[in-house]
Parts: structure tokens; sequence; C-alpha cells
């Protein structure tokens, strides 16, 4: 068995810093290094459409989006395969075979789901069945590609806590044919949670507080200009705080000593600039054009790319098309191994053909 990465994204919108610190720029860093033998990424409009069932075409139209953001960003499809999660009919079989060994009270404790549906402003007898169960339907996108890292956030630990117990029920209650995944974190802790620009909840679409990977210069600008730092710091003269200032947290999250030396040489790096703003004398605004500098330097070669991969957009349909086949391949064998393992291989199970013909003989 060999070591497997699986991640991916549900295409509701652009991807933002929030995607490219807790999992984008880590899978790029990964794919690179070649330390695993294959890499699967994909995006997952199945799971998207859970909550966008009567507006599918936001869907639609995102798909081509989140992979020019996928090749932009520096995924390379002669090294990891990118696919689209509604090709691969097999995880909707593997998704039901698992549904039958959880129970709702399991699903239903999971903090991701509570939060979710919280954020999506749903009654609890209003959220739709798919919605649910999507940590489920995760699970089986796992499980399907016999995943053994999936790099994500923080946030995603609670799902695949629950990936793991449901394959390693199956396993006990079958075969041990699946496999149970280990999650791998983003290495800088400040970005595994990166808050909006509004510094009270973390990046989301929904919550209209992202900067998005394709923003241009000035856009980019106008929303560090406009994020939360410290309200107690009205006067550059005074103390400021670090903590819960969104600009600080981006900082540290983005920030190299090289920013410093290129954009602030005052300061050698990160560390001396806190505690220059802690003692006082720094405004909020040098901060934030630091911080400008430093999320345009590095966008810049990712908005590059994408100028490039925008020419030709058939050609992005065609990769997706030729990785959805190939990883439809993959799963294929993994449910040969998994209707094996259920004993409902019914036509290739020549013992099972030979009982019953020695039990219906006359």
């Amino acid at each position: 068995m060999g070591k497997i990465i699986l991640t991916g994204d549900r295409p509701t919108g652009k991807l933002h810093l929030g995607h490219y610190v807790g999992s984008l720029r880590r899978r790029v860093q990964l794919q690179n290094e070649g330390n695993y033998d294959r890499m699967f990424v994909f995006m997952a409009d199945v799971q998207a459409l859970t909550d966008n069932a009567s507006n599918p075409e936001k869907i639609r139209q995102n798909i081509i989006e989140v992979a020019l953001d996928y090749l932009s960003a520096g995924l390379d499809p002669s090294k990891c395969t990118l696919y689209i999660q509604s090709h691969i009919p097999e995880l909707a079989e593997l998704t039901t075979y698992l549904m039958n060994i959880v129970s709702v009270a399991r699903v239903q404790r999971n903090p991701t789901v509570k939060t979710e549906v919280k954020m999506r402003g749903f009654e609890s007898n209003s959220v739709p069945l798919g919605f649910f169960c999507y940590p489920v339907s995760q699970a089986a996108d796992i499980a399907a590609f016999k995943a053994t890292t999936v790099p994500a956030g923080e946030d995603q630990e609670p799902m695949i806590e629950l990936t793991r117990e449901l394959v390693n029920r199956f396993n006990q209650t079958y075969a041990p044919v699946l496999v149970e995944p280990e999650i791998l974190l983003p290495e800088n802790a400040t970005a595994r949670r990166l808050p909006g620009t509004d510094g009270k909840e973390k990046m989301s679409k929904s919550l209209g507080n992202c900067i998005y990977l394709s923003d241009d210069a000035d856009t980019v600008w106008s929303k560090v200009k406009s994020m939360y730092t410290d309200p107690t710091h009205i006067n550059v003269s005074a103390p400021g705080h670090v903590e819960g200032n969104a600009v600080f947290t981006y900082l540290d999250a983005f920030s190299t000593d090289q920013d410093f030396a290129d954009f602030w040489p005052e300061f050698q790096n990160l560390d001396e600039l806190k505690a220059a703003y802690t003692h006082g004398g720094i405004g909020d605004m040098k901060c934030k054009k630091l911080l400008n500098n430093v999320i345009n330097r590095m966008l810049d070669p990712i908005r590059q790319r994408r100028a490039e991969y925008e020419k030709d957009i058939p050609e992005i349909f065609n990769i997706l098309k030729q990785g959805s086949e190939s990883a439809r391949e993959t799963a294929a064998q993994t449910m040969d191994d998994v209707r094996r393992a259920m004993r409902i291989d019914y036509f290739d199970d020549a013992e099972l053909i030979r009982q019953q013909s020695e039990k219906f003989k006359r």
C-alpha cells in the first residue's frame, strides 16, 4: 500500500487566502517534494450541491474558477490527479454503505457540522439530509482512494476522525480493505484557521470577508485597508494589541524576514515589529501597507500563471476530464474490494454460484 494524498474544495466560489494557507500551499509543496505515490485533488461539487440544490448554476460556473486557482497556485496535472467529484459514481455507492454503519447521533455530534449548520442559518428541522450526511460522503471520498494523508485545516479534524471511525468499523465488520487516514495540518499554526478581514470569523465566502487568490493588487489594498486591527489603538503613540488583531494574524501567516528587509528595514522580523507596536508609536496604516506588500508579492506569480491558463479554457476542461477518468479507475478498484469484503460481488463469486447450484439440484 502506497502513500496517497487526497484533498479538495467545494466549488462554491473562487479560492481565498484561507484555502491557500490552510491547505493549497501545502499541497503544492507536497506535490513538488515527491514523497507520496499518488496525489488526488478534487472539486467537491456533490457536497456543494447539498446546500445549493436550487442553484446548480453557481456550482457549474465555479468549477472552472477553482480549477484555475488550483493550476495558478502551482498544482501540476502531470504530478497530481485533478478531478470532479460527481464524475466518480463509485463515491455515492460507498457513501451508502458507510451510512449503514454510523448513527444519526454520531453525525449530529460532529462540531464541524454544527458550525456549518449555524453559519448557513438552517433551522433544526430544515437541514437538507444531504448536507447533514456530508461527513459520511467526505469519508467515502477519502476511503475510495485509500488515502493515507489528508492536508486540511484544523476545522476539518472532526471530519477526519469520523472517517477513521467509519473505516475502522467497516474493516472490523467485513474485511480490512480500507485505509485509516491521517490529517496533515499546516506547519504554521496561525494558518490553521485564518480569520476573515473582519477578524471575527474564519475567512469564508458566505461571510464576505475574503481576499481571493485572483484579486488584483488594487482590490487587495482596498480589503487590507479596511481590515480589523485593535479598536483600542486610537492614537499612534498608544500601545497596541496584536492578539485578535487580524493584520498581525495575517503577517504571522504570510510574512518572512525578507519581506521586512525589502519593505520595512527598520525591523528585522515580525517579532521586532510586534514589540514596537505593543510599546506604542506604530500606526495601523503602516502595518497594513506592509501586509499589502507581503500579500501582493505572494499573489503576483499566481496571477501571472492564471492569466496564461485563462487563454485556453477548453484545455482546462480536458485536464479535468482526463483526471476524472483516471480517478474513477482507482475508485472502481477500491469498490471491487469493498463489494468482495461485503460479499455482494454476486456475479464474481464462483463459490456462491456453485453452492446455489447444488442447493437447487433436483
